[in-house]
């Protein structure tokens, strides 16, 4: 029989909360022209946990290639929020690599070395609504049962090359270059921003993960501009929880 310590002690371990189960979420996509012209490939290893029957990113690795050589590499962390994750991008052929952290509460640090060999830093306030980079992805996930009842979602949106961020604003739409079970634009609020900036279009599948970007990229088509792309993901190896509820 069990003692009394021993006891008390299988007690304890019952009633302690079980923590998160490490899980993978992998998937590639596909770049493609405006003319349907391959660009590039990506590939996502997305290191995560299940809690409670939802899956919660932690470390995105992300390679880019092309003829299956890596040209670029990105690494995304959401230690800070799964909207802020801290990103370390490099693009080695145009010596370019981009640094986005926060040191303290409240604060975003960019530091960008730009393809002329500019180095940029900035340090700006963290609003609450704020989203970085891939968060979006997440964002969308977050608000699942709000995008899917017809509902738009407003939020500020890291433009880290300018040191600042904007208001933005993620609603459904149908767009012509994508068929998914949600469909999702992405565009400035401001009137004069939304002259300079064209809209992003998303595609999901019903179970929240993304299947289409189409839109501006962060990949470089030289010094001077980036690809506009229509990117078609598909997924390679799902967690054991789900991703959105």
């Amino acid at each position: 029989m069990l003692r009394s310590r021993e006891l008390l002690a299988l007690a304890v371990m019952i009633t302690l909360p079980l923590p998160g189960l490490a899980e993978t979420f992998e998937f590639t996509g596909k770049a493609t022209s405006e003319d349907g012209r391959g660009l590039y490939s990506e590939k996502h290893q997305l290191e995560g946990e299940c809690r409670e029957g939802l899956f919660h990113p932690k470390t995105d690795r992300v390679r880019y290639l092309q003829d299956g050589n890596e040209f670029a590499r990105k690494t995304l962390s959401y230690d800070q929020s799964p909207l802020l994750p801290s990103v370390d991008f490099r693009q080695p052929r145009f010596e370019e690599s981009l640094a986005i952290s926060y040191p303290r509460a409240g604060r975003t640090r960019i530091q960008w070395q730009a393809p002329s060999g500019e180095q940029k830093t900035w340090t700006i306030d963290t609003p609450e609504d704020l989203v970085v980079d891939a968060g979006f992805d997440n964002l969308v996930r977050e608000n699942w049962a709000r995008l899917k009842a017809g509902n738009d979602v407003r939020f500020r949106f890291l433009a880290p090359t300018r040191g600042d961020h904007y208001g933005f604003v993620l609603e459904p739409d149908d767009h012509p270059d994508i068929n998914a079970d949600l469909e999702v634009t992405i565009h400035p609020t401001g009137m004069l921003l939304g002259f300079l900036v064209d809209p992003i279009g998303l595609g999901y599948d019903r179970n929240g993960a993304l299947t289409d970007y189409v839109g501006l990229t962060n990949i470089r088509k030289n010094s001077d501009e980036n690809y506009r792309a229509h990117i078609r993901y598909n997924v390679t190896r799902w967690p054991e929880c789900e991703l959105t509820r």
